[in-house]
Formats: C-alpha cells, sequence, structure tokens
C-alpha cells in the first residue's frame, strides 16, 4: 500500500576562501580539497541484491546475495525472529560464497522485513524481504520471447530480474469468467524497476495494460492460454531491476490486497497514537454537490474515497462561536498517489438565498525543516517528512451551519476506487511524532551523493543523526531524545528539540578500543502532555539505494523497520575529537567557559586546520572555529554572554568535514603479502620436488618406471596448481594494494558529546 517518497539528494559548495561554511548544515571544509576530492562519506557496506527477494512463509530458501564493502562476511539477520540464515555448505562441507539457506517460520507474519549483514566495517544497509503466503518460484531460463515465455501457476508467484531492453513473457492458463489478479512488487521492494504489466492473448494481443504500478483484474473471456507481458516503462534492465510477479484467483467483488510495501518516509506521523483500525463511519454517496452534503456530527472520524476521477465529498455540520476543530486526513501516507485539499465554508440562509463563505483553507502538511528549494539538498536535508495529506486548525467564528468539502487536488484523471481517505475531525489532543536519518552533507557543485548510511561505526567514530517532530493539534513542549540497548563500547547522547522547535541530534559514539558488536537499538523521544511523561519512538529513514550521482538518478528513501547499530573494529575513525575530561563541565550564565580538547589522528588530511561549529540548543549560534589537525591539543572558548544560554543542563557537539587520505582496508594488504610469500615458499619447493622426482624416473630402473613417472607426474600436477596460487594471489596483492592506496575522501566530522551545566549566580553564592 505503500509508495517510495522522491527526496532531494546532495550538492557540493565551496569558493575561494580556504574555508567556508555548507549552507544549512553548516559544515566548513577546505575549498582546494573539496576540488580535488574523489569521493564523499567513508566507504559503508551495503546489501544491494537478495535472490530471491522472500519467500513463502513455513518454507525454506536459498538466497544469493550481493553487495559493497563485503569483506569477512558474518550471517545474514533479519527484522523478525521469524526468519533466520546459515550459510550454505556444498558437498565437500565448504561454505558456498555468499549464499545462504534462510528458514521462514510457519508463525511469521507474512510483509516485509529487512536484510542485512554483518562485515568486515560493521552492519550494511538493507534490502526489503518478503514473506508471502503463495508458493514461489524463481525464474532459471531467459523469457524475452513469446516462445519462451514462462508458464506460471495460478495462485503463486514469480521471483525474477527484468530482462535490459526487452519484454518477459510469462503464460497461465484460465477458465471462461475466471478471474485472476495479477500484481508486481517492484518499487515497493526497493526495486529500479518501474514496471509495465500487459496480459495478452495466446498470440500476444494486449487485452489489458497497467502503466502506473497497479494491478491487472482480468475476467478470461473463454478458456485457454493467457500471456503476461512485463517490461521496464523505458526498457532499463539488470539486477537492480528485480520484481515479484503474482498471480491469484479471486471471486468476483473480493478484494485482492496488494503485495506489501515499504514505508514513504512521510507515513511517520500516520496514525495518531489510540486511532482504531477502522473509521467510526464512512462516506455515504451521493455527496458531491452542496445540496446533497453528508450530514455528520462533530467529533467524526470517516472512512472514503476519491472516487469516481474529479470526486468532491461534501459534509455538513454545525458547530457553536469559539469551538477550535483540528482536521486530519491521511491519504498520501497510505502510500497513495493523492494530494487532498480542504475548504471549510459557513453556510447562510437556504435554496436561492445561500450565501458560502469561506472560513479555512488547508492543504498539505508542511516539513518540519526547510527542504531543498532547487531539488538537491543544499539548503535542506535530503529527507522531506512533511506530507502531502492534511493536519489543520478550524476556528469557528460563528454560530451556525458549514460544510467540508474534500477534493484529490490532482484527482482530475484518477479514476480508481483504492484511492481511499480517513478524515478525522476532533478536539485537540496535543502530541508528536518523530523521524530521524544519518545526517548528510549539504553540498553543492560537486558530488552530489545521496547515500544509505548504515550506522557501522569505526572505533572513535561520532555519527550523528537528525531527528524532525510533527507536532499534533498545538504540542510546543521540549522533546529529549534517548537511545538504548547498543553495543558494548557504544554510547548514545541526544540533544533534546528544544520547546516550539522542530530538529534534534542524536550522537552515536563507539569508544577507540569499541569491541565489534551488532544490537537492534531502542530510539524514542520523551516529553510530556498535560503534565503527564509519553514516550514516542523514533522512526528511522535511510535511502533505498546508494546514489554516487544525483543528476543521473532520482534517489527514494524510505522507513526501516528497525535500527541496527554496530562496530566494525577492523578500521578507526580518521580523526575523534573529544573533551580532555570526561565530566560535566560547569559555568556561570554570561560568563566563558573554556574547553580543552583532544584530537586523535588515524589518517594524513589534506590541509592541516578544520573548521566546527557546535550542535546543540543554547549553544547552535557559537561561532565557526578553527581545529589544528598537527597538534593533539586545543581548545574553544564559549561566550555565553553573547549565546545567552539559560542556566541549565546541556549537550553539545563540535561539527564540521574534513578530506582524509583514507587508505582502504591496509589489513588486506598484509593478508595478501603473507598469502604470496607462502605460495612463492610452497611453489618453490614443489618445483624442486617434482625436478628432483623428474630426475628419478629418468634413471629408475625398468621395474620402477611406472611408479616413478607416476610420483614425477603427481609432482608436476601439484606444482603446476602452486605456481597457478601464486598468480592469483599475486594478483590479489596487487589489487589489494591498489584498493589500499590512499584516497581523499570528504566527511563529516563531530567530536565525542560534551555535558554543560550553566549555573545561575544564586548557585555559585550558595556553593
Amino acid at each position: 500500500m505503500f509508495q517510495s517518497f522522491v527526496m532531494k539528494n546532495d550538492r557540493i559548495a565551496f569558493n575561494s576562501k580556504a574555508w567556508s561554511l555548507l549552507v544549512a548544515v553548516g559544515v566548513c571544509f577546505s575549498a582546494s580539497s573539496i576540488a580535488q576530492a574523489q569521493s564523499v562519506c567513508l566507504p559503508s557496506p551495503r546489501l544491494m541484491t537478495t535472490m530471491p527477494m522472500g519467500g513463502q512463509v513455513g518454507t525454506t530458501v536459498e538466497i544469493k546475495i550481493a553487495g559493497e564493502h563485503f569483506q569477512d562476511l558474518d550471517g545474514l539477520s533479519f527484522s523478525h525472529s521469524g526468519i533466520t540464515a546459515t550459510k550454505k555448505l556444498d558437498d565437500k562441507g565448504e561454505v558456498v560464497p555468499n549464499v545462504y539457506v534462510v528458514a521462514i517460520a510457519g508463525d511469521c507474519p507474512l510483509g516485509i522485513y529487512e536484510a542485512r549483514v554483518m562485515t568486515r566495517l560493521g552492519v550494511s544497509s538493507s534490502r526489503a524481504f518478503n514473506v508471502g503466503s503463495l508458493p514461489e518460484t524463481t525464474r532459471a531460463t531467459t523469457n524475452t520471447t513469446l516462445e519462451t515465455a514462462v508458464p506460471l501457476a495460478v495462485n503463486s508467484l514469480c521471483n525474477a530480474v527484468m530482462t535490459k531492453q526487452a519484454i518477459d513473457y510469462y503464460t497461465f492458463e484460465a477458465k471462461k469468467d475466471q478471474r485472476i489478479v495479477v500484481d508486481c512488487a517492484a518499487k515497493g521492494i526497493d526495486s529500479k524497476l518501474n514496471a509495465v504489466l500487459v496480459i495478452a492473448d495466446e498470440q500476444g494481443n494486449d487485452l489489458l495494460v497497467e502503466r502506473r504500478g497497479g494491478a491487472l483484474d482480468f475476467t478470461a473471456p473463454a478458456d485457454g492460454k493467457y500471456v503476461i507481458k512485463v517490461h521496464e516503462l523505458t526498457y532499463s534492465g539488470g539486477n537492480y531491476y528485480f520484481y515479484r510477479l503474482a498471480l491469484t484467483e479471486a471471486a468476483p467483488g473480493q478484494t485482492v490486497p496488494r503485495l506489501p510495501s515499504t514505508h514513504s518516509v512521510s507515513s511517520f506521523s500516520w496514525p495518531p497514537v489510540g486511532l482504531s483500525n477502522d473509521a467510526a463511519s464512512k462516506e455515504v454517496e451521493p455527496n458531491s454537490k452542496q445540496p446533497e452534503a453528508q450530514k455528520i456530527t462533530l467529533p467524526c472520524d470517516i472512512a472514503g474515497s476519491f472516487f469516481p476521477a474529479a470526486d468532491v465529498d461534501v459534509f455538513e455540520f454545525t458547530a457553536k462561536k469559539g469551538e477550535t476543530w483540528w482536521i486530519e486526513v491521511a491519504s498520501e501516507r497510505l502510500g497513495l498517489p493523492t494530494d487532498p485539499s480542504i475548504v471549510v465554508q459557513q453556510i447562510k440562509g437556504e435554496g436561492a438565498d445561500e450565501t458560502r463563505t469561506d472560513l479555512v483553507e488547508l492543504t498539505d502538511i508542511a516539513s518540519p525543516v526547510k527542504v531543498s528549494s532547487n531539488g538537491y539538498s543544499y539548503d535542506g536535508p535530503p529527507y522531506n517528512a512533511g506530507s502531502t495529506d492534511i493536519l489543520g486548525k478550524m476556528e469557528i467564528k460563528e454560530d451556525g451551519k458549514y460544510r467540508l468539502q474534500l477534493t484529490d487536488l490532482f484527482g482530475g484523471t484518477r479514476n480508481n476506487p483504492k484511492n481511499v481517505y480517513r478524515l478525522i475531525v476532533r478536539k485537540a489532543k496535543p502530541d508528536f511524532a518523530l523521524v530521524g536519518w544519518a545526517l548528510h552533507f549539504t553540498l553543492r557543485n560537486g558530488d552530489r551523493n545521496a547515500l544509505s548510511k548504515p550506522i557501522a561505526l569505526r572505533g572513535g567514530a561520532t555519527m550523528p543523526i537528525e531527528v524532525v517532530v510533527i507536532r499534533r493539534d498545538g504540542f510546543n513542549e521540549e522533546i529529549n531524545l534517548e537511545m538504548s540497548n547498543l553495543p558494548s563500547g557504544v554510547t548514545a547522547a541526544g540533544l533534546k528539540i528544544p520547546a516550539g522547535k522542530s530538529r534534534g541530534i542524536m550522537l552515536v559514539t563507539a569508544d577507540q578500543d569499541a569491541p565489534r558488536g551488532l544490537s537492534s537499538a531502542v530510539f524514542v523521544g520523551k516529553s510530556s502532555i498535560n503534565g503527564k511523561p509519553v514516550t514516542r519512538p523514533v522512526e528511522f529513514a535511510s535511502m533505498a539505494w546508494p546514489v554516487p550521482n544525483a543528476w543521473s538518478e532520482i534517489p527514494s528513501p524510505r522507513l526501516m523497520a528497525d535500527l541496527p547499530v554496530s562496530v566494525g573494529e577492523s578500521e578507526k575513525a580518521p580523526v575523534s575529537i573529544a573533551s580532555s575530561e570526561d565530566k560535566v563541565w560547569e559555568v556561570t550564565a554570561g560568563q566563558k567557559l573554556t574547553i580543552p580538547l583532544t584530537t586523535i589522528l588515524h589518517s594524513d588530511f589534506s590541509g592541516n586546520k578544520i573548521s566546527l561549529k557546535t550542535f546543540g540548543a543554547g549553544f547552535d549560534k557559537n561561532p565557526a572555529f578553527d581545529l589544528a589537525l598537527d597538534s593533539d591539543k586545543s581548545e574553544v572558548t564559549l561566550d555565553l554572554s553573547k549565546l545567552k544560554t539559560v542556566p541549565g543542563e546541556y549537550q553539545i557537539a563540535f561539527y564540521g568535514s574534513a578530506v582524509a587520505k583514507f587508505q582502504y582496508n591496509p589489513k588486506a594488504v598484509a593478508a595478501a603479502e603473507i598469502a604470496l610469500k607462502q605460495t612463492e615458499e610452497m611453489e618453490s619447493a614443489l618445483e624442486k620436488e617434482a625436478l628432483a622426482l623428474a630426475k628419478l624416473a629418468k634413471s629408475a630402473s625398468k621395474d620402477n618406471q611406472p611408479t616413478a613417472n607416476k610420483l614425477a607426474q603427481t609432482a608436476t600436477t601439484k606444482h603446476k596448481a602452486m605456481a597457478a596460487k601464486v598468480v592469483a594471489n599475486d594478483k590479489k596483492l596487487k589489487t589489494a594494494t591498489a584498493t589500499a592506496k590512499p584516497k581523499d575522501i570528504v566527511d563529516i566530522v563531530v567530536s565525542k558529546p560534551i555535558r554543560i551545566r550553566v549555573l545561575a549566580t544564586e548557585e555559585i553564592v550558595k556553593k
């Protein structure tokens, strides 16, 4: 039911100054270094594909995976305990690379889950994994012609990859008047495929076509064989264009649910806490004209649909002066391509004397923070937490009769009864919803990255997570952010969302010597509503695909089902910054606080300094300052008289960006050198042995000749095999050496969180 949400992506900005501030995020960097930079963001492990993309509940299926930065793979894991995986072994008991045997428990709920692997660098990004009820197959042959069409059974599902610049053909048998629903999961399971579905007759003549991602509802006109054609809208294809094709038999009038889909980022704000799954009442047609307005009483909870095309639903109610009502509509957040709009009018008079006066017009739920103004995120984050749905206030100025008119702004050509909505009119129920994502660069005129960023920490690294809030029905309190259930050696510090504000930061830090580990974190926001403490989950969003250049591809983020946090252990952060003492730093309001800083380097850098700004309410207006990279000691002074920070407890961090001369997996070079040396020594020994046995064979007696020749031949064969290993290991060493060659990579640098207590003057007197 859910659709992907198109995100804004990154751009790089620089000018003639040696160091310039990044727009919006404010991360600073060297212009000359960035101009020469080869890449943005340190390497992260990413799971790119699984084949197949799911399985039938209660069965076992073999899954082959592929990804980026996949050294030292541990187990394949899932976001539900009912799905488990073990490495596949061949007939000799050896591990088959990148192949797992996945068992799906019989009581595992149907739906979509996350699949990930643990690697040398930590946990990978995820790929959607589907658990369904239909028997499944995986297409094993080419089917790009009518003659090579793959036969499918009704009430089954086929996993496949779209053939580039071609059409995939399938056939099925149907009886006259048999109803068959053909559905294709693609975008909703992280695929890059924009699927076009066609049902044709046995000769391939088209009977029914769907080009907008919908399902085909087909009733067979006669007994016989029918053809399904699948192709990409622009005829693209390849491993990233995978799909799940399902054929389901349905009775007349039966509702067949769509194949499950991932959730868009905008859906995090729905539903309100405590809302029932089913609406209290339904829209009743006809109600498209003013005289036909459906009579309702407030409060109300109504389920309806934008159907037929250009549908207008009108609801009439009475209200009293001074009443305040909150109106919320969900439709786009249900994964539908809709854009609800509401106009409420006061009605006076009857019949020909009726007059209508606009009271309020409501449209989109605005993003909590400013998003990109030009399609790239140079002046805002690469995620949009807003929605085309509605959440707004209606204040009644006068006793009387009112009409609420609800439409889909772009529904003039949409004629689909499945474009439903939920309309709620209620008294204020203040609350909030939270969503977070790994902080991205907001850069101009260079690398336009929109990358998935799994929380795969290097030792000494601090990863910032940006958190935004949708405030419901006038809620205006501050929100504290907390993360728990973290791996050993990992801590998290939440930089709160201040009262009335929309943005906070969660900082996740790995100790310098944090051991390799993985856990599923619990991420929440805490506040109070009407004096009572409340806790709400923070949904986590990530890019469905790493997009290195957003000029060539539109990024699409989505919500994750869980939030794994990991430490890779094999690498350290290029630079770690922390206060010299792990303590609460105290300062009197209006005074200056000087904090000594310690810098630990594990890499060379372009330039000898980094410009830092400050995260944290109360201190975020602190001017940027330079931190030397050629010294392990420095300090920063915070002037509270200029910041006007009021007494209280605070957490802050310093952040910027730097260009590291990063070496990828240098340990692989050492390992390859050892492997090459060992094989060279073995090859040399085997060569000597082979030569010696060949010499003995020549001088052997006639009776011993066959045995001697066999021994010499065996030795020669072993030598040739080892010589081939030498060549292979030499190639591996050259590859590892080239890969480990220092490369300029610009990345966000964040200090370890720092705690500050601002004291009032009277507190100092008491002490």
